[in-house]
């Protein structure tokens, strides 16, 4: 007699940080992202914060349409996908970056970019509040470990910031907003709605949603347009709306999509790092032992977290 019971559930395990599906857009993601923090803060100039992320995303909007139409992704989205595509656009490509580039008002990149290491914390919260996604023994072991460094890195950049205790503090403010909504749009992606649809087409819409918010924005708080002409200016424009955007974004939400936004998240503890290299070799920084020493706990605390196997979550095929 044949059995009723409902079938268990197939498990899926999510690939290996090791392997080379995760681990190659893993290093590219970090190493662009590192190389940003340096052509975002010549992005603070005359030009109001607001109209330049407009900027960003507008080109970048351009981009991602273009890519998606070459790969043959579909370019229109039902009312339910467009109502995703804006929330997304809002929360990852204008309330994020829109805190981002406020916060280097009062702070320096190499804080920012430590503070914004910390993105796996509340991915990971939000994680397992909202999806239910387990946390393993491993990440949380490797998490401490990198935290430990982010500290160390963070004392480092404090000492080396000339600004008064009033302005780190509207700085750190404006940072964890940043952090808050950009880890509201990472966890957006591992819902399961979002995850079965195009990378490319939601991308493309989030971020011409986007543009178009930090556009009224920025209109709303001051006034027309405004734009430098700057070959740096107009070439940073550029580099990352299209290298620091179209490029990196749909590797990074598909590592969200393939190994959660928790572990996708360590990439943050990378960037910093990478930055500080980068400006060792183009703005003369002289790396202190706090500096070396965190940089380190933070590898450290990387590779564990990488090697941490995650926890088998059931998921419904078919």
């Amino acid at each position: 007699m044949a059995s009723s019971a409902s079938p268990a559930p197939a498990v899926q395990d999510e690939p290996s940080m090791l392997s080379a599906r995760v681990l190659v857009p893993f290093l590219l993601v970090s190493l662009i992202w590192g190389s940003t923090w340096l052509v975002i803060k010549d992005q603070i100039s005359s030009v109001p914060p607001t109209w330049s992320v407009s900027y960003r995303f507008g080109v970048a909007a351009i981009g991602m349409f273009a890519l998606a139409w070459w790969r043959g992704a579909p370019l229109k989205l039902d009312r339910q996908g467009q109502l995703i595509a804006l929330a997304l656009g809002l929360f990852q490509f204008s309330a994020n970056f829109n805190f981002v580039y406020r916060s280097e008002m009062y702070i320096t990149s190499g804080l920012l970019a430590v503070l914004f290491a910390m993105l796996m914390v509340p991915n990971a919260i939000l994680s397992r509040v909202f999806l239910g996604q387990r946390i393993a023994g491993g990440f949380v072991l490797g998490t401490a470990v990198a935290l430990a460094g982010i500290a160390l890195l963070f004392v480092q950049e404090y000492r080396a910031m000339p600004a008064d205790l009033g302005d780190v503090m509207k700085g750190l403010g404006l940072a964890l907003c940043a952090i808050l909504s950009a880890s509201i749009a990472n966890v957006m992606q591992s819902a399961e709605r979002v995850r079965r649809m195009p990378i490319l087409s939601l991308l493309a819409w989030a971020m011409l949603w986007g543009a178009l918010g930090n556009a009224v924005l920025g209109w709303a708080l001051y006034g027309p347009p405004v734009i430098e002409t700057r070959t740096a200016y107009l070439g940073g424009i550029v580099y990352l709306g299209l290298l620091g955007s179209v490029v990196t974004f749909p590797m990074y939400f598909a590592l969200i999509r393939d190994i959660g936004p928790a572990r996708a998240a360590y990439s943050s503890v990378l960037v910093p790092v990478v930055a500080m290299i980068l400006s060792t070799l183009f703005e003369g920084y002289v790396w202190s032992a706090l500096a070396a020493g965190g940089a380190v706990l933070g590898m450290i605390g990387l590779v564990i977290a990488m090697r941490a196997r995650s926890p088998r979550t059931p998921r419904l095929t078919g």
